[in-house]
């Protein structure tokens, strides 16, 4: 799919779980399973699907993926598998390099979007992992990240992100952000605080970066809400607002965490809003 000047093409980083009851909240297990099927620990499939936008001028990746300096344990809880997809394997497949990417928007700092951001040097330093790249956040959701609440402080690893300030590689968006003619960062705040969404738009084709607001074609439907949600009440609102300008303007979403279904277009049937066609974006 090319969009105004990008094109924009699909990173797959990495496969991982998580419990299922956690990914859908209040929604009872015999409803959610229809759609994500659950493990004998009741976890669901995940993965973490990246954005490469490529123009002339720029290779902007958006989020990085759990990454590599996760605890043992930490990667058996998660069951965390690089045996098929990596981050650099995900660029390779489009000729691109850590080195060529030029700016990485991070929608949100939670360690499965941006514990690719940074790693480990050989003294066991984390530094940035994009050697030549600026680093986008909300400047909002950088704060929270350094003073995360007992709920969700589990989700925060500050290595992942406080060496790529001391690099001096962060720069703050605020709010509603205009990044390129392209390219719009809207935040969203019932996942986290000023977590960002990724939409690109031109005036044929609009494609949004749903990251958590919902993470699979499972959670369409606007009471599926996942339990990590801060503000599930919040979430609700920014779904329905979400869900209308999408189905109403026939844009293209990507799932960020759907390792079965990477793209969509969603339709409203006078009740319900579901998918009315699934595909991948190579494909466009």
């Amino acid at each position: 799919m090319k969009i105004g000047e990008y094109k924009l093409l699909p990173v797959q980083t990495g496969l991982f779980k998580l419990d299922g009851g956690a990914m859908f909240g209040v929604v009872p297990k015999n409803l959610w399973q229809k759609t994500n099927p659950s493990d004998e620990q009741n976890r669901i499939d995940m993965c973490t699907r990246a954005l490469l936008l490529v123009s002339g001028k720029k290779k902007i990746l958006v989020d990085t993926g759990i990454g590599y300096k996760l605890a043992e344990k930490l990667n058996s809880i998660y069951a965390v598998d690089f045996s098929e997809y990596t981050l650099e394997k995900g660029l390779e497949v489009h000729g691109i390099t850590k080195e060529d990417i030029t700016d990485v928007i991070l929608t949100h700092l939670h360690f499965d979007h941006t514990g690719g951001s940074t790693h480990f040097d050989e003294n066991k330093n984390s530094v940035p992992s994009f050697p030549n790249a600026v680093y986008h956040v909300q400047k909002k959701q950088y704060e929270w990240a350094l003073n995360p609440t007992d709920r969700d402080r589990a989700s925060f690893f500050p290595e992942n992100y406080k060496p790529l300030e001391a690099a001096g590689r962060l720069a703050f968006t605020n709010d509603e952000h205009k990044f390129d003619e392209f390219i719009t960062l809207l935040p969203v705040n019932g996942h986290t605080s000023h977590m960002q969404m990724i939409k690109i738009s031109d005036d044929k084709e609009t494609l949004l970066y749903l990251a958590d607001l919902i993470p699979t074609a499972g959670h369409i439907p606007a009471p599926f809400i996942m339990g990590y949600d801060l503000y599930p009440l919040t979430t609700l609102d920014e779904k329905k607002k979400y869900l209308k300008l999408i189905a109403d303007n026939n844009w293209t979403v990507l799932f960020e965490h759907d390792p079965f279904n990477e793209c969509a277009k969603i339709g409203f049937d006078g009740r319900n809003y579901s998918t009315t066609e699934r595909f991948n974006l190579m494909d466009r």
